[in-house]
């Protein structure tokens, strides 16, 4: 096969991957958006991304990629092998090696595997025996979100066997700014979220924009934020100042803000 010919069909079968990729992450994105709880939206990632790009565990950190600190996020039915673990082996784990020191050398935060990252030394090291031992995987890929810095966040995924092609790694790049997008979600729902407030009866985007007001954005701001019309902005405001029992801005955000809907102005950060 020529090269021009190779190239074709290498092409076909990436376009083919991230058609079905982006299919099924889109129901991610659906739920994601019908979620009113932050805490449950990386969980919905964790579930559904490894089958998109061929792993079988994903590991997501949104604080820090650092030994002494960080909650781990799994995949599910991974959680037992990770029980009874010491302070030593988390700590690898949570150094995110080899990406944490790939990303903060490169502004390039494409996904990139630990082979990519490492070199041939990644199937010696410590993290990589570890990994083997915990979870019977060989390979790694690195996932960070895409507008993140120091420390960098994001998700690393796992396979045993081949190593990730350069398909996967093309379909994960691509997937990218729909990770981002739920982590933006995510914080904007952990600024406002109160376990019992669905008493008012907010959607979940109805929530977000109640916390853009908040944020004095205009609805023509608002709407690029979310990526809705102007218009939608004003009918999703119209729902909050029909359920709050308001009928301007400032009276919305007070009222909200002793409904503990959003926090008060001295305790936001």
């Amino acid at each position: 096969m020529g090269t021009t010919a190779y190239a074709n069909e290498w092409s076909g079968n990436v376009a083919q991957g991230l058609g079905g990729a982006y299919e099924r992450m889109l129901a991610v994105a659906v739920a994601a958006l019908h979620e009113r709880d932050p805490g449950q939206l990386w969980p919905l990632v964790a579930g559904a991304l490894p089958e998109l790009i061929g792993a079988e565990v994903l590991i997501y950190k949104l604080d820090d990629w650092s030994e002494s600190d960080g909650t781990l996020g799994l995949s599910p039915g991974v959680a037992p092998e990770f029980d009874g673990l010491g302070d030593e082996a988390m700590a690898l784990l949570r150094a995110g090696y080899p990406f944490a020191r790939h990303y903060e050398a490169s502004p390039d935060l494409a996904p990139v595997t630990a082979r990519g990252a490492a070199g041939r030394v990644w199937s010696a090291s410590p993290t990589a025996r570890l990994i083997d031992d915990i979870m019977d995987v060989d390979h790694a890929m690195g996932i960070p979100l895409p507008r993140s810095r120091a420390p960098i966040t994001g998700c690393i995924v796992y396979r045993s066997g081949r190593d990730f092609t350069d398909e996967e790694v093309v379909v994960a790049g691509r997937l990218q700014p729909l990770l981002a997008g739920v982590e933006q979600q995510r914080q904007l729902l952990q600024r406002v979220f109160v376990p019992g407030g669905d008493d008012v009866g907010l959607t979940p985007r109805e929530s977000t924009v109640l916390l853009l007001l908040g944020d004095a954005l205009t609805a023509a701001a608002m709407g690029r934020r979310l990526g809705i019309s102007e218009r939608t902005v004003h009918k999703h405001v119209a729902n909050v100042y029909r359920k709050l029992g308001t009928h301007d801005r400032l009276g919305t955000v007070l009222r909200a803000q002793q409904l503990g809907l959003v926090p008060a102005p001295a305790s936001r950060g």
